[in-house]
C-alpha cells in the first residue's frame, strides 16, 4: 500500500484553537481559499448550463478551447495557440498531482520541482512512484540526477513566495531540460496577480521569447480559482507540448478525468471576461496595500511576494515561533515549513479573508507595535 505523508494543515489544528480564544475572533490567512463571491456572470452559465444529460467531453468542448486559446493570445503573449492543444482539468491540483503517472513516469525517473514549493508537486511523483528531487537549476543536480530528470515542474508566480520568474530565467530552465530530454511543465496560476514592475503580467513557459517558437514538451497550467473565485468549480486547464496532448487527452479518457459541461461552459464565459478580473485584483491590492504595513510594524520582513495571493515574511526566528505568536493575536497564517526545509523561518499570510478580517488583523497587530 501506497503510504504519503500526514496532511501538512492538520498540525495547524492547536494553533486554530488557539486563535479561536481571541475575543473578536479568528482571522483566518492561513490555506487561501477564496472568500468573495463568484462573479455573477460565471454563475449565470453554469445556470444556463444546467441542463446536461449526456456525458461530457474530455477534450474540453471547441467553444472552450478557442477562448482559453483568445486567451493566451490576449494576456499572455502567445498568439496562435491550437485549441488542439489545449485540456481542461478538474482543478489544477488534479493535473499536479497526476501528471507524472499521466506521462508514464516510475521507479527511477527524477522530478525536479523548486526548493521551496507548493508540497503536490512531490506527493505527484512519489504517486507515481518517481523521484523527487529540489532544485532551483538543474546545474544544481550532480549527473547521476541529471541524466535521470524526466519532468521539471516550474512555479512562477511561485506559492508560497510570490517570486517571479524572469524571461532569462525561464529559459534557461527550458534550455536545460531540453537538453535532457524532459517535460517542462510550469505552473502559473498567479499570472494574473503581478503586482509593483509586474502590474502588467509575468513572463510565461509558452511565449516565444522563452519556448523559442517551439512548444513541443513544454506544458502552461492555468487555473481559475483565483482569478474569477472558481474554487468550488475546480476550473482549471493546460495548454501546450503538441507532442503530448493527444496521449495525454486519451489517457484522461480511460481514467474518467473530465470536467462537467456546466463547468466547461462557466470557464468559457469566465476566460473571456477580463473586467472581473481586474475588479478581483483591485479587492486583493486593497488587502495587501493594508496589510504589508502592518506585519512590518509587528517585527516581520517581507520577501519576494511580487505576485499571487500571499505575503511570505520572516521575523529572524522559527516557523512556529511566529505562528504561535499570530495565533495569540487570534491570526491563523501558514508555517513556511510545510514548503520544503528551506522555507524554515518563514511564514505565508494569505490575503483571503473578508475586508473586515483584514481590517481585524491590521488592529490586532498595530495594538503590539
Amino acid at each position: 500500500m501506497l503510504t504519503l505523508p500526514d496532511y501538512p494543515w492538520e498540525s495547524l489544528r492547536p494553533y486554530r484553537e488557539r486563535a479561536a480564544r481571541h475575543p473578536d475572533g479568528t482571522v483566518d490567512l492561513s490555506i487561501g481559499t477564496p472568500v468573495d463571491p463568484t462573479p455573477q456572470l460565471v454563475q449565470a452559465a453554469l445556470a444556463a448550463a444546467a441542463d446536461a444529460p449526456g456525458y461530457p467531453t474530455t477534450h474540453g468542448t471547441p467553444a472552450l478551447r478557442e477562448a482559453i486559446a483568445d486567451w493566451y493570445a490576449r494576456r499572455r503573449r502567445v498568439p496562435g495557440l491550437d485549441p488542439e492543444h489545449i485540456m481542461p482539468t478538474v482543478g489544477s491540483k488534479e493535473l499536479v498531482a497526476w501528471l507524472p503517472l499521466l506521462l508514464g513516469l516510475g521507479a527511477g525517473d527524477v522530478v525536479v520541482r523548486p526548493v521551496v514549493a507548493y508540497p503536490t508537486y512531490d506527493i505527484g511523483a512519489r504517486l507515481a512512484g518517481a523521484e523527487s528531487v529540489a532544485a532551483d537549476s538543474l546545474e544544481d543536480l550532480d549527473e547521476d540526477i541529471r541524466r535521470r530528470v524526466k519532468l521539471v515542474w516550474a512555479n512562477s508566480p511561485g506559492n508560497p513566495t510570490g517570486i517571479v520568474r524572469s524571461v532569462a530565467e525561464l529559459k534557461a530552465v527550458v534550455d536545460d531540460a531540453r537538453r535532457l530530454g524532459a517535460v517542462v511543465a510550469s505552473d502559473e496560476c498567479y499570472a494574473e496577480l503581478g503586482w509593483g514592475a509586474w502590474e502588467d503580467g509575468v513572463p510565461g513557459i509558452l511565449e516565444d521569447a522563452v519556448s523559442g517558437g517551439d512548444l513541443t514538451d513544454l506544458l502552461s497550467v492555468y487555473s481559475l480559482s483565483k482569478q474569477s473565485n472558481l474554487a468550488g468549480y475546480r476550473a482549471s486547464f493546460v495548454a501546450g507540448a503538441p507532442n503530448l496532448m493527444a496521449t495525454l487527452v486519451n489517457t484522461r479518457k480511460h481514467a474518467g478525468m473530465i470536467v462537467p459541461f456546466p463547468v466547461q461552459e462557466a470557464m468559457r464565459v469566465a476566460i473571456g471576461d477580463d473586467a472581473h478580473v481586474a475588479a478581483q485584483k483591485d479587492l486583493y491590492r486593497g488587502r495587501r496595500q493594508r496589510l504589508e504595513p502592518a506585519l512590518e510594524s509587528f517585527g516581520l520582513r517581507i520577501e519576494h511576494s511580487e505576485a499571487g495571493l500571499y505575503l511570505w515574511a520572516t521575523a529572524g526566528g522559527g516557523t512556529w515561533d511566529t505562528v504561535g505568536r499570530l495565533a495569540d493575536l487570534g491570526i491563523v497564517i501558514g508555517p513556511g515549513s510545510f514548503y520544503g526545509a528551506a522555507g524554515e523561518g518563514y511564514v505565508r499570510l494569505a490575503l483571503t479573508a473578508p475586508d473586515e478580517r483584514i481590517d481585524a488583523a491590521v488592529r490586532r497587530l498595530g495594538a503590539t507595535a
